[in-house]
């Protein structure tokens, strides 16, 4: 069953892989690969499985070839699994998808390259939707990944002029007053506010409010 949400991840995934000709996706006729791809798996509020053969490494464009075919498909099945939804991303693994391709839920779409020329194909998967359940059986291969976490304060804008006149004890004024709540961040997705305390003579940040994910 193809969803729009399928539809997306193909059209993201499609759109990062780097190529030197544009790549296009269209439905497959036959969804019969078996043996490895590289596979990437997403849980969030709705969870996925995303695999990728590659057909015809030749098309690939990024000066990469020497590096895992895990390694160059990252940002375009990172891409694919973010149009799904927020969630949190295992890394890819070269692994049997033949279960994925084969299985009738999931979508599966041919990657063309120049001339219509087949050069791949992907899966998509969504096998639940719903809150994160750390019951899922795959949150034991992706509750080790580490996020990075930023806590904002404020920002503003300044000219390459202004910045090239800073000098020390300068003030730079931010666009939030004092006492305003914090932005927490994890991978540059607000997830939550909080106010700035001091632990222990370190800067801290107490949560005060989580970002409920369908305000983003």
């Amino acid at each position: 069953m193809t969803t729009p949400a399928h539809e997306s991840a193909a059209a993201a995934f499609a759109d990062r892989l780097p190529t030197a000709a544009p790549t296009t996706v269209r439905p497959a006729g036959v969804a019969s690969e078996t043996g490895d791809a590289v596979v990437i798996s997403a849980i969030g509020e709705t969870s996925a499985d995303i695999a990728v053969i590659i057909l015809d490494e030749a098309a690939l464009a990024d000066g990469s070839e020497s590096s895992p075919i895990s390694e160059r498909l990252h940002t375009a099945l990172e891409a694919a699994a973010g149009a799904i939804g927020p969630g949190t991303f295992g890394a890819p693994q070269v692994t049997d998808a033949s279960g994925v391709f084969a299985d009738p839920t999931a979508s599966v779409y041919d990657l063309l390259g120049k001339g219509d020329k087949l050069i791949g194909r992907l899966a998509v998967r969504i096998t639940r939707t719903g809150a994160t359940s750390t019951s899922d059986p795959r949150w034991d291969r992706i509750k080790g990944v580490e996020l990075d976490l930023t806590v904002e304060v404020g920002r503003t804008r300044m000219t390459i002029g202004d910045v090239n006149e800073l000098k020390v004890k300068d003030v730079i004024e931010l666009d939030r007053s004092a006492g305003a709540p914090a932005d927490i961040k994890i991978n540059n997705r607000l997830v939550a506010h909080g106010e700035i305390v001091v632990v222990d003579q370190d800067y801290a940040v107490r949560i005060t409010r989580i970002i409920d994910p369908s305000e983003g």
